[in-house]
């Protein structure tokens, strides 16, 4: 188990793309940062993320992509200093074979429901990061699907959350950590203070009140 799964619960801002909201996310009491490598509308650059990375320690950095080939990824989470890579889509073992050289930890996002979400070897990786159908597009969906699995490592929820009903996912799925990008913005990319600071607040309230198992 790497560092940063061995933490009693996380709570992940992701979809920074500046300096001064990754200082924000931190002193907010957040436990994690991400940075998206993906197509979004909150994409950065390995030379922006790496700014972010170095001007933000005390805070857990971690890299997103998706379908992306292993030479793109491992480059890009050289260059940035990230602590964690977030794959969604295939994950063969060239790419985890890398990525545990450098001793990065390992997040696989899963969407509910699917064909991966039940037959993916979990135990390959470090937490599993549970979305929609549609990551990434703030929406909410249903987590019926947990109720059927059961997951050997740590789980982030993620999908449709928000400062109104992180305390609800939590309470419900007892998930490790969640994870927030678009429920806590002023507009895409573009972070909220007061957004932000409530969503962690909330999350600590509900964990503190045995949400977390």
């Amino acid at each position: 188990m790497t560092e940063f799964a061995a933490r009693e619960r996380l709570v992940k801002i992701c979809g920074v793309t500046s300096v001064g909201d990754a200082l924000m996310v931190r002193d907010a009491g957040a436990d994690a940062l991400g940075v998206i490598f993906a197509p979004s509308a909150r994409r950065v650059d390995e030379v922006l993320a790496h700014e972010i990375v170095d001007a933000s320690d005390g805070i857990v950095h971690v890299g997103v992509f998706r379908d992306d080939e292993t030479a793109f990824v491992v480059a890009m989470a050289d260059a940035s200093g990230v602590d964690v890579v977030q794959v969604h889509g295939p994950l063969d073992e060239t790419l985890l074979k890398e990525l545990r050289r450098r001793r990065l930890g390992v997040i696989k996002a899963l969407s509910v429901g699917t064909e991966e979400f039940f037959e993916f070897d979990e135990t390959r990786v470090d937490a599993i990061l549970i979305d929609g159908i549609e990551p990434g597009s703030g929406r909410e969906h249903s987590w019926d699907a947990l109720r059927e699995r059961h997951f050997d490592v740590p789980v982030i929820a993620a999908g449709g959350l928000k400062p109104d009903n992180v305390i609800d996912v939590i309470e419900s799925v007892r998930p490790w950590g969640v994870d927030v990008a678009t429920g806590v913005e002023s507009a895409p990319g573009v972070k909220d203070p007061a957004r932000v600071t409530k969503f962690v607040q909330m999350a600590a309230s509900a964990w503190g009140r045995g949400g977390k198992t």
